[in-house]
């Protein structure tokens, strides 16, 4: 019996390019939620955290993550994934900020916010620009 674990992982196999198509819709997804905040009522954190387009990318992430294993799209799907829990962490604490302050904070919750809006917009230039390039992504 093999433990999947112990086996090395190859980072030089070349993916399919059905799985770099997904990558693409995956960042294509997650950008239809940013200019959905940009343009329209919602913000860009709200969109990006809570838009169907970017909750069918991360879906779609776990998915065919294991797909990516071994290969330079492996550290993308990490990229687009941490990206979003790291975004939603940001959004609740600053959650929980404006509720301890009751709603005070709420006058200085902006600027987190705004800053948590700019670096989604960054994440997704950057991975999808590396993934244009066939460049995986570094931490």
């Amino acid at each position: 019996m093999s433990n999947a674990a112990s086996s090395p992982i190859v980072v030089d196999a070349r993916p399919s390019a059905s799985l770099v198509s997904w990558t693409q819709v995956i960042y294509a997804l997650h950008a239809v939620s940013l200019v959905t905040g940009i343009l329209g009522a919602a913000s860009v954190v709200g969109a990006f955290l809570i838009g169907w387009p970017s909750i069918i990318a991360v879906v779609i992430n776990y998915v065919k993550r294991g797909d990516a294993r071994g290969t330079w799209l492996d550290s993308h799907f990490r990229w687009q994934i941490r990206t979003f829990w790291f975004g939603l962490l940001w959004v609740m604490i600053c959650a929980v900020f404006v509720v301890a302050t009751l709603g005070i904070g709420l006058l200085i919750a902006w600027l987190p916010l705004t800053i948590v809006g700019i670096w989604f917009v960054y994440r997704i230039l950057r991975g999808w620009l590396r993934l244009v390039d066939r460049q995986p992504m570094y931490h």
